[in-house]
């Protein structure tokens, strides 16, 4: 059969995505890009917030619409199908449903009859092959965490930690890296956590150096968010992987807020003094690294005071990328039963929060401009242009391709870049000495 995806949400959900399409592909399905040529329409959904909800009805309406016109077949795989499945009944009653623990079985939804529900259960961690379309790959390592915040529902789409066993993560790295890829991004919803299910303690690191040790190659690895109180467990080993010139200097650690009282509504593991302490000392060890975070706007129990030590957080850690979101009720959560902030307020303190952002995030920026670095080619724009990383995972967007000594550069080749624009989101610049696959050069940072 022919099968078309839309994905949403987190990389995890990519990952799974992936994971979905490798299977279908090794099994004689074709994976198409073209709604209109498709046999089955496979929708991996996200619920992490309200409009993210509202955005998946609407497009579930919609294919649900083409789906009876065109007579295939709906499939919604993703965490609302697990977390929501009464709500799809009503919108999509004749769509087949698959939650997140059960993406390994999507050829049975795809080649059954009728309507197909595959709920609950544990995912099948015993294999793990990606659908490799370009030069970047997202690698499941775990699903669920160890985490019971207040306002996450997508604890109660995927329940519990699920870690991958290390030999099969590193055989899918090898994989992947065979078939071309030179950024591996390694994604779960707390990768600090990973392992901690298998024998009681987390094996990131283990996971990491033996990936480094085993799997030869052009590559780089990218590890995706962790929490803060799962990286102090794991500190100094995750700093020495950090020193590796394959790994780049990055990590995505939630802060959610700058109030102490506001963290232990949400349920959070630590104290703001705790969080500074990490990201200190992480800059300390491992210079150039850009530090990634989220936050909250607008929490039960959020007050003026509280959002105004978010803002100073923001404005005293100087992060390199932050995902600002208002709080939405999410249902079946603790925080949906608790005294909500008022819409226009949530409204007004993210308004001042991303103007924070948008001057913080500039002035790090505007210290690149005349630099030059080694850029990893590895993805595009939505306008079609080459995006470069450095060491550090800036993205560097590629200009003036007239410019270019020595010929076109393309995906997975790394390019010397001369920063010359900037924007609070990314840096821009110009080509100088690229190179080839087989020529790969290490990456620095500007």
């Amino acid at each position: 059969m022919k099968v078309y995806f839309e994905t949403y949400g987190c990389a995890l959900n990519r990952a799974d995505t992936s994971i979905m399409k490798h299977i279908l592909r090794s099994r004689g399905h074709e994976i198409v890009k073209a709604l209109e040529n498709a046999d089955v329409i496979v929708i991996n959904t996200c619920t992490v917030r309200l409009d993210s909800e509202l955005r998946m009805v609407k497009r579930i309406k919609e294919l649900q619409k083409f789906a009876k016109e065109k007579d295939v077949k709906l499939i919604i795989a993703g965490c609302m199908a697990s977390a929501q499945p009464y709500t799809l009944a009503k919108i999509a009653p004749e769509a087949s449903l698959i939650s997140p623990q059960n993406i390994t079985r999507i050829a049975e939804a795809v080649e059954g009859g009728g309507r197909i529900i595959l709920l609950g259960g544990e995912r099948d961690v015993s294999v793990l092959h990606p659908y490799v379309e370009g030069v970047s790959a997202e690698i499941p390592i775990a699903e669920g965490c160890l985490g019971d915040c207040a306002f996450c529902i997508v604890k109660i789409a995927r329940r519990r930690l699920r870690s991958y066993p290390t030999s099969v993560i590193v055989n899918a790295v090898h994989e992947a890296v065979a078939k071309g890829v030179v950024e591996i991004d390694l994604t779960a919803q707390d990768t600090g956590s990973y392992g901690i299910d298998i024998n009681g303690s987390p094996l990131l690191i283990k996971l990491l150096s033996e990936i480094l040790e085993k799997v030869r190659g052009n590559y780089h690895i990218r590890v995706g968010m962790m929490n803060p109180d799962s990286l102090v467990n794991i500190l100094d080993g995750f700093l020495d992987i950090l020193k590796h010139p394959k790994v780049f200097k990055y990590v995505h650690l939630p802060l959610q807020s700058g109030s102490d009282a506001v963290l232990k509504i949400m349920r959070r593991k630590y104290t703001y003094d705790e969080y500074r302490a990490l990201v200190k000392e992480l800059r300390r060890k491992i210079p150039g690294i850009s530090i990634a975070t989220d936050i909250i706007v607008g929490h039960p129990g959020e007050d003026e005071d509280d959002f105004r030590m978010t803002v100073e957080a923001v404005k005293e850690l100087a992060f390199d990328k932050v995902h600002i979101a208002q709080y939405t009720v999410r249902p079946r959560t603790a925080a949906a039963a608790m005294k909500q902030v008022p819409d226009p307020v949530k409204k007004r303190r993210s308004t001042c929060l991303s103007r924070v952002v948008e001057e913080v995030g500039k002035s790090i920026n505007l210290s690149y401009i005349g630099s030059i670095g080694m850029a990893l080619i590895s993805g595009r724009s939505f306008r079609g242009s080459l995006i470069g990383r450095l060491i550090n995972y800036k993205p560097v967007v590629i200009l003036r391709k007239d410019y270019i000594e020595g010929g076109e550069v393309r995906l997975g080749d790394t390019a010397l870049v001369r920063v010359d624009e900037v924007s609070f989101y990314d840096l821009r610049g110009v080509p100088l000495n690229p190179s080839n696959n087989s020529t790969h050069k290490s990456l620095r940072a500007s």
